[in-house]
C-alpha cells in the first residue's frame, strides 16, 4: 500500500516543483539545475562509493561487522538511482542519502529491527540426539532372531 502512495505521491510532487521552480527562474534554467545536479551527484556517489567499498574490503579482511558498510553502499547505491531520476524532490532525497549522518541514523534505525542469527555455528535442540550409523547387510546367520523383510 506504502509503495502505491509513493508511487502516486512523488510524480505529483514532482510536477508541482518543477512548475513552482520553472515559474521562478524559467525554463532553460530549471533544466539546467537538473543536469547539474544529476552531475554533482555523479561525483559524489563515485567518491563515496569508493569509500564505502574500500571499508567494506578492510571489514572483510578484518574481524570487523561488514554489515555497516554494505549497507551504507546499498544506501548510497539507492542515492544514485535518486539523483539520475530528473526532479527536485528526488534530487533532494538522493543528496540527503549521501550525507554519513543521514546514512548513520538510518542504519541504526534499520539495524533495531533486524535479528541477526549466527548461522556459523548450529544450536543444538534438544530434542535431535546426534550419532552415527553404518549399514551392515546380515549374512544370513542372524542370531539376535531379528529378520528384514
Amino acid at each position: 500500500m506504502w509503495l502505491l502512495i509513493a508511487f502516486i505521491a512523488v510524480p505529483l510532487i514532482e510536477i508541482a516543483l518543477f512548475i513552482q521552480v520553472g515559474g521562478m527562474v524559467g525554463v532553460w534554467p530549471t533544466l539546467a539545475i537538473v543536469v547539474l545536479t544529476a552531475l554533482i551527484g555523479t561525483a559524489l556517489l563515485r567518491r563515496q562509493g569508493f569509500q564505502e567499498m574500500n571499508r567494506f574490503r578492510a571489514a572483510l579482511a578484518g574481524t570487523g561487522d561488514p554489515s555497516e558498510p554494505l549497507l551504507h553502499g546499498a544506501m548510497i547505491l539507492f542515492a544514485g538511482a535518486l539523483l539520475l531520476t530528473p526532479g527536485f524532490f528526488t534530487d533532494g532525497l538522493g543528496f540527503a542519502l549521501l550525507l554519513p549522518p543521514v546514512r548513520a541514523w538510518l542504519f541504526t534505525q534499520i539495524r533495531r529491527r533486524i535479528v541477526v542469527h549466527d548461522m556459523s555455528r548450529p544450536q543444538p535442540r534438544p530434542d535431535i540426539i546426534e550419532g552415527e550409523y553404518e549399514a551392515i547387510e546380515p549374512d544370513g546367520n542372524d542370531p539376535s532372531g531379528w529378520t528384514r523383510h
